[in-house]
């Protein structure tokens, strides 16, 4: 493991509702290419997370923590390891139809957290937004969620800390990095209101062009 360890590029984008759970989450991916499930630890908890990895084509270990604006419910959270990133779908513990206004409960801006343009879609316009397949779990090949991977965590203690996931295979991993993000992508986006959108910061909305 080399001496120095990089903060990850974070994407975020979120759906909301007031009356379904499974419409009420938020879409996490830590862009770190490469990372085998050896060299991966992810520690999930209800008002956070801290993340480790190394890849192995940069040659480079990866490391953030993220403390949440509001509570998640880990065991109803999914996570999914690609050949480019760790893609996780969090559920939020409050029914709520607001979004949050931010991921962070800090309001300090971060240099690597950005929206994901890809998934966003503007708090209005949430019923119109193509169902994802990650969200419902749908062609992800039965991955487990955050309370059937308790019994995969061997002597993980506490709270989901810690989870190793060398213990959960590669399962369903072919065919899908090029779904995951490409490191570029944000830097390409024309400007919007102001830097918010590139900061973790929720868009403002988007006005769609005829």
């Amino acid at each position: 493991m080399s001496a120095t360890v990089s903060t990850p590029e974070v994407l975020w984008a979120q759906r909301s509702s007031a009356t379904e759970a499974a419409k009420n989450f938020i879409y996490l991916t830590i862009s770190v290419p490469d990372c085998p499930p050896s060299a991966l630890k992810l520690d999930l908890k209800p008002t956070g997370l801290s993340f480790q990895g190394h890849s192995d084509s940069l040659k480079r270990s990866y490391a953030v923590e993220l403390e949440f604006f509001a509570e998640i419910d880990e065991k109803e959270s999914k996570i999914h390891h690609t050949p480019k990133s760790v893609e996780l779908v969090l559920r939020k513990k409050e029914l709520k139809e607001e979004f949050w206004p931010r991921l962070l409960k800090d309001s300090k801006k971060v240099h690597f957290l950005k929206t994901d343009f890809d998934k966003w879609v503007d708090e209005d316009e949430q019923d119109e937004a193509p169902e994802d397949d990650m969200a419902n779990m749908g062609g992800m090949g039965g991955m487990p969620g955050m309370g059937d991977m308790s019994s995969m965590m061997g002597g993980a203690g506490g709270d989901f800390g810690g989870i190793d996931f060398s213990k959960l295979g590669g399962a369903g991993m072919e065919g899908l990095g090029e779904d995951a993000e490409d490191d570029d992508d944000d830097e390409e986006m024309p400007g919007l209101d102001g830097e918010d959108e590139e900061e973790g910061e929720a868009p403002a909305k988007i006005q769609e062009i005829k």
